[in-house]
């Protein structure tokens, strides 16, 4: 039986903790170097065919579909070791783990992510972000969709959700409505996109950077949330 907490936070992880866009490229680049511009186009299209199928970024899905469509380019399978033993812990952003660390002061801290079983497991674990909260870590297919199972696992009086997509976060806060803090961190393609921005209401808090945390008396930033955000914050 999982215990009651008045507080627990949840944090994404892709270009919410780690730089995933940084990743994206030197995969991108690795693999032109490596094996040429035409393989990577074609992996390139394969990964944003199941993104748009998936709903999350295959990597080892890609691989394995490439391979279908080219048995004989036996060489472009030495990129499930370079996926798998890439120094995620290099792509932190400033002060992620200090902020994990800061957040465990509020109420137990999950990593809360969408993803494969494979990749983003090893990604999570090799980047220190799941020793950083104790193995607390769900990964799902569609997270947002998958709350029923987060509150059982975690139950409490009230929620506060970290992430860099505003669609996931006013997805929360529709289920979870008073009960969620929602915390926009404006890093990474999405949260910079207009076009995606604008389609959604504001967080009840918004920060540049993750870092940002630091400077926040956490427990007066979301002791009272809102059902709607009228303001913005922004730390400089």
């Amino acid at each position: 039986m999982s215990f009651h907490n008045p507080i627990v936070v949840l944090v994404d992880v892709d270009n919410t903790l780690l730089d995933n866009d940084s990743i994206q490229q030197d995969l991108k680049e690795h693999l032109e170097h490596v094996f040429g511009s035409a393989a990577c186009r074609r992996y390139w299209r394969i990964l944003e065919d199941l993104f748009v199928e998936l709903g999350y970024r295959d990597y080892i899905g890609a691989l394995q579909r490439y391979r279908a469509e080219h048995p004989n380019d036996v060489e472009l399978l030495s990129m499930s070791s370079y996926l798998m033993d890439y120094p995620f812990c290099n792509r932190l952003f400033p002060d992620a783990l200090e902020v994990l660390k800061r957040l465990r002061t509020v109420g137990p801290t999950v990593l809360l992510s969408d993803g494969d079983v494979v990749f983003q497991p090893r990604k999570v674990e090799h980047a220190g972000l799941s020793d950083a909260v104790d193995g607390r870590v769900l990964i799902y297919i569609h997270k947002e969709q998958a709350l029923d199972d987060v509150e059982r696992r975690y139950p409490a009086d009230q929620y506060v959700v970290v992430d860099d997509k505003l669609r996931i976060l006013t997805a929360i806060k529709r289920s979870w409505g008073a009960r969620v803090t929602t915390v926009f961190v404006r890093q990474g393609t999405y949260a910079h996109d207009p076009k995606v921005v604008g389609t959604f209401p504001s967080a009840d808090v918004t920060i540049e950077r993750i870092g940002d945390l630091l400077e926040r008396d956490m427990l007066r930033l979301w002791s009272a949330p809102r059902l709607r955000a009228p303001s913005v914050e922004t730390t400089q």
